[in-house]
């Protein structure tokens, strides 16, 4: 899957614990100096004409001063502003001392119905240690469980939206391709498995073949001796050098161990955009399909061919390069042959289905879209093109059916009819009309047919289970931790 800039990107994640000056933080800033110079509450208070009842209320982090009174409080402690606003904690004790008060005021402390803890100096660092530990555990169980499908259509709504707002185009993740590729002297056309090679030992990495590579994973790499580890059988419908690429490419990107469900997509996503950049590599593929524009025939047929790649590898990389540089409009599906959308992108106003939350992933696309015609075309060895009339316009894709484990996918790209004078298939007799997202187009049954089955049917869904479940535990979902730690101690170098 095609991805954003790592920058962009950083907003559906976590942010890093870095130090924040919250009124808290404030509050204890105060309190240490007025202590630090043998002042009591009530001559500070005095010293800035208010109560002591509302100077213990800034100390305590229940009020936030406004930056006149603030000024005020720093001529009374005899400091400066920016010493009274520094971000810095005194000691370790007065950091955990926050950590703990913040707690025991968050929502975990709430939803138990716990009283709250008056941190005080008398409690020992064991006993504030011990409470923090036990919130973030129950923090970090209650993360996990809400992790769930809601979460990931959200987090995969919000990142459609970044890559929609650069043109799915990110010129970072373009130099660290141009810049690996230079390294190991590639000249142009397509990247050979030497060159793959190449990289990973560039990169510091050597590959190890292996016939016990834990089930749930494509690649293992040990971090620590510097190993990428990949299956001996090699799959007929898998180029064999994406596997090797997205290994490393996590490296390039300086990955971390994700924390929710958005980081591990945001890096999952990243890894696939800079591995199809490195396959299909941006000059020589803008140079083919500039030279294909020019002629009329721009084709994903032909973009596949060239570079060695699968076709879903090839229609990712023409979304990248699509509009940033062809200056054509587009969009992208991957269709199971439920029906159901695994993966989509668009930039040229068609309307994908969705649901409440914006997500578009899990949905269920219209019969008549090309994405599910295709599937009854008894020709799979020619290219499908067809135009579909849809509310929001005329479209013209051209898609191709593949084989995964899961069943039959279709992937398809399409652009609006104006652009559809830059392509090969453009005059194709093949034409359906979508009235989606209307009820009576393909989601209700004809009258005779509701009339005569209603209620006598119970269908079960074919539908991939990995979109139904709900989003499995660990750091790596879908990956089985104990074994892949099994492995590397196996085959770790003594």
């Amino acid at each position: 899957m095609i991805t954003a800039d790592p920058t962009a990107l950083a907003a559906l994640s976590v942010p890093a614990d870095e130090p924040a000056l919250d009124a808290l933080t404030l509050g204890r800033r105060i309190r240490e100096l007025r202590t630090e110079r043998r002042m009591t509450l009530d001559a500070l208070a005095a010293a800035i004409d208010r109560a002591p009842s509302q100077v213990s209320m800034i100390e305590n982090g229940k009020r936030e001063p406004r930056l006149s009174m603030l000024r005020t409080i720093a001529l009374a402690l005899g400091t400066t502003l920016d010493e009274l606003l520094t971000t810095e904690v005194s000691s370790p004790r007065a950091a955990l001392e926050i950590a703990v008060e913040r707690a025991v005021r968050g929502p975990v402390f709430e939803a138990l119905g716990l009283p709250r803890i008056r941190v005080s100096k008398g409690q020992s660092d064991d006993t504030l240690q011990t409470i923090l530990s036990l919130h973030n555990e129950i923090d970090r169980l209650h993360r996990e469980r809400v992790a769930t499908p809601e979460e990931a259509r959200r987090a995969n709504a919000q990142l459609r939206g970044i890559m929609r707002e650069q043109d799915n185009y990110f010129p970072e993740l373009e130099a660290q391709a141009l810049e690996l590729l230079t390294a190991v002297g590639h000249s142009g056309g397509p990247v050979s498995q030497q060159d793959i090679a190449d990289m990973a030992d560039h990169l510091g990495y050597s590959l190890h073949y292996v016939n016990d590579l834990p089930h749930s994973t494509r690649t293992v790499t040990d971090k620590r001796n510097g190993r990428i580890y990949l299956p001996t059988e090699r799959s007929s419908s898998r180029d064999s050098r994406s596997p090797i690429v997205q290994a490393f490419a996590s490296h390039l990107c300086a990955h971390k161990e994700p924390e929710n469900y958005a980081e591990f997509l945001r890096q999952r996503v990243e890894t696939n955009y800079l591995t199809a950049a490195i396959l299909l590599p941006e000059r020589d593929a803008v140079r083919m399909l500039t030279e294909a524009k020019s002629l009329r025939r721009i084709s994903m047929e032909d973009l596949r061919d060239a570079f060695a790649v699968s076709y879903e590898t090839a229609a990712h990389r023409f979304t990248n390069l699509a509009t940033a540089r062809l200056d054509i409009p587009v969009h992208f599906m991957k269709v199971h042959e439920s029906g159901t959308i695994i993966k989509a992108y668009e930039n040229d106003s068609v309307r994908f289905p969705s649901d409440a939350l914006g997500a578009v992933e899990g949905t269920t696309v219209c019969r008549s879209w090309t994405a599910r015609t295709v599937f009854d075309v008894p020709d799979r060895f020619s290219a499908w093109y067809q135009y579909t009339d849809t509310p929001t316009g005329t479209f013209w894709c051209t898609a191709r059916v593949e084989k995964a484990k899961e069943g039959e996918y279709s992937v398809s790209v399409g652009v609006p009819f104006d652009h559809v004078k830059w392509f090969r298939g453009r005059e194709t007799v093949h034409r359906e009309v979508s009235k989606c997202p209307d009820d009576s187009c393909c989601r209700r049954a004809p009258g005779d047919l509701a009339d005569r089955w209603a209620g006598q049917s119970w269908p079960a869904a074919r539908t991939p289970t990995s979109l139904l479940a709900a989003l499995p535990t660990g750091t790596f979902p879908g990956v089985d931790q104990t074994e892949v730690y099994q492995f590397l101690e196996a085959h770790a170098p003594h």
